[in-house]
C-alpha cells in the first residue's frame, strides 16, 4: 500500500504511521532540525521494510559523517526497495547509494536525470543544491549558476508555500548574484516555518550578500537561542554573527561567538563545519592585524587531526592547508600540497590547481611573504570559486590577497580589488581599507 510523502509523491509502506514519521523526518532534515534521526528511526521500527525510510536515515548518517552506519543503512535500503519498490523509490535508494559510497560525479548525473521525472522528490533536489552539495563540490566554476538554473527549471513543480524550496530556491539566487530576488524568496520561505535552519542560515548568507551586517547579527541573536544547540547548523550560523561582527571591527565579540558556539567542543557541527569555520575566522582575525588567543589555533588542530587526512576534497584541503600554516606545521603543509599536485597532475583533482595554490599562498603569508603570497594568488583568484562552498566562506581568499597586496606594497593593485569588491557587496571593512589606501 502507498502513502503520499510531503509533496504528494507516493512511498511504499504498509504503515501510516511509519509514513507519518516518514514525512517528519524529511522535513526536519530539510530543516536542519533536531529530530530527524528519531524520527526516521520510528518510521523504520513501524515498517522495517520501508526503502525510502532506510535510505533517509542513510543520508542523515552520511551528513554526520558516521560512513559505516550510512552504508549499513543504504544497503537495507536497496534490499528493500528490491524486494518491491516503484521505479522512482529505485532511482531515489541509487541516487543516495552513489553519493554515500563518495561517487560523487555520478551522484550528480543521476540525481539530474532523476529530476526530470521526478521533480518533486526534494531529498533528491537537495543534493546538488547548497553550499555543501555536490554542485558546489564538483570543481564546476559554474556551480552557482548551475544551482539557479537547476532551481528555476524545476520551480514549476513546486507550490508557492513550499517553505523548502523557497528557501533553497533563494539561496541559489543569491550565491549567483541575484541577491535583492533571493533575499525577498529566502525571507518569505523563512517566513513559512521558523523551525528552520537552513532558513536561517540562507537568510545569513542573503544579508551577508546584500551589505546588511547588522541585521544578520540581529537575526542571529533573536532567532539563535531558540535552536537547540545539538542542532547541526547551530555553531555556523553563529559563525555567521562573529563574521559579522568583524566585519564592522569589533574583534572581541567575534572572539565571544566563537568561544561560546563556534570554537571545537563548544558545538555539535558537522566536522567539516567545526574545521572551516574555525579556522576561516580566525584566519581573518589574524590577516586583519587582530590578536588570535594562545591555544585556540593548537584546538583546532587537535580537533582536525583525525579528519580530511587523504588529500582529494579541495575545500577541506583549502582549510586544512591553512591551518597547517597557522600552526606553522611546514611539513603537512608541504605533504598535503605535494599530494594535491601529484592529484592535479593525474587529472583526478576536482577543484584543479587552485587547491595547491592556495595552500602554497598560506605558507608564504604565514612567513610574511607578502609578495609571493599575491604572485601565486593573483593567477588563481578567478579559479577560487572551483574549491565549493559560499561566497562567504571563499572571501577569506580573496581577503588574504587583497592583505599580501597592502602589505606587499601593491597600493595600485589593491586599490583595484578594493574597488571591485565594494561594487559587489558595501562591506564596513573594505571601506575602512580603501579609506586608509587613499589617504
Amino acid at each position: 500500500m502507498a502513502h503520499p510523502d510531503r509533496r504528494g509523491l507516493p512511498v511504499s509502506t504498509r504503515s501510516s504511521i511509519a509514513a507519518a514519521h516518514y514525512r517528519e523526518g524529511v522535513d526536519l532534515m530539510l530543516a536542519a532540525w533536531p529530530g530527524a534521526a528519531e524520527a526516521l528511526d520510528a518510521a523504520i521500527a513501524a515498517d522495517p521494510d520501508f526503502a525510502l525510510a532506510q535510505a533517509a536515515r542513510a543520508r542523515l548518517h552520511a551528513m554526520r559523517t558516521e560512513p559505516a552506519a550510512a552504508r549499513a543503512r543504504i544497503t537495507a535500503a536497496a534490499a528493500c526497495v528490491a524486494r518491491g519498490g516503484t521505479e522512482r523509490e529505485r532511482s531515489h535508494v541509487a541516487v543516495l547509494s552513489l553519493a554515500i559510497e563518495g561517487r560523487s560525479a555520478p551522484a550528480l548525473a543521476r540525481a539530474l536525470a532523476h529530476l526530470e521525472a521526478w521533480p518533486r522528490d526534494a531529498l533528491i533536489l537537495s543534493l546538488p543544491l547548497g553550499a555543501f552539495g555536490l554542485l558546489a563540490f564538483s570543481g564546476r566554476p559554474d556551480h552557482d549558476q548551475a544551482r539557479a538554473d537547476l532551481c528555476e527549471r524545476h520551480a514549476s513543480a513546486y507550490e508557492a508555500d513550499d517553505w523548502w524550496f523557497a528557501v533553497s530556491r533563494g539561496w541559489a539566487l543569491t550565491e549567483n548574484g541575484a541577491v535583492a530576488r533571493g533575499r525577498a524568496l529566502t525571507e518569505r520561505g523563512f517566513s513559512l516555518r521558523r523551525d528552520n535552519a537552513n532558513g536561517a542560515h540562507a537568510l545569513s548568507h542573503a544579508l551577508f550578500e546584500d551589505g546588511a551586517g547588522t541585521e544578520a547579527e540581529a537575526l542571529i541573536a533573536g532567532w539563535l537561542p531558540g535552536y537547540d544547540r545539538a542542532g547541526i547548523l547551530h555553531g555556523h550560523i553563529a559563525w555567521h554573527a562573529a563574521l559579522s561582527a568583524l566585519e564592522r571591527g569589533d574583534p572581541d565579540g567575534a572572539l565571544a561567538i566563537y568561544g561560546e558556539h563556534v570554537r571545537p567542543g563548544a558545538t555539535a557541527g558537522l566536522p567539516l563545519n567545526v574545521i572551516t569555520d574555525g579556522v576561516s575566522l580566525l584566519w581573518r582575525l589574524g590577516a586583519y592585524g587582530h590578536v588570535v588567543p594562545a591555544g585556540l589555533w593548537d584546538e583546532v588542530r587537535a580537533y582536525a587531526e583525525p579528519y580530511f587526512a587523504q588529500a582529494g576534497f579541495g575545500f577541506a584541503d583549502a582549510h586544512m592547508g591553512l591551518l597547517a600554516a597557522a600552526t606553522g606545521d611546514r611539513a603537512a603543509a608541504e605533504s598535503r600540497i605535494a599530494a594535491l599536485t601529484a592529484l592535479v597532475e593525474a587529472g583526478t583533482l576536482a577543484a584543479g590547481p587552485v587547491v595547491p595554490a592556495i595552500c602554497r599562498a598560506a605558507l608564504a603569508f604565514a612567513d610574511e611573504d607578502y609578495a609571493a603570497c599575491a604572485r601565486i594568488l593573483e593567477p588563481a583568484a578567478a579559479e577560487v570559486v572551483r574549491i565549493g562552498g559560499s561566497g562567504a566562506q571563499r572571501e577569506m581568499i580573496e581577503d588574504t590577497l587583497l592583505v599580501a597586496l597592502m602589505k606587499a606594497g601593491e597600493v595600485g593593485k589593491a586599490r583595484i580589488l578594493l574597488d571591485t569588491r565594494l561594487h559587489r557587496r558595501p562591506s564596513p571593512r573594505d571601506a575602512r581599507w580603501q579609506a586608509r589606501l587613499t589617504a
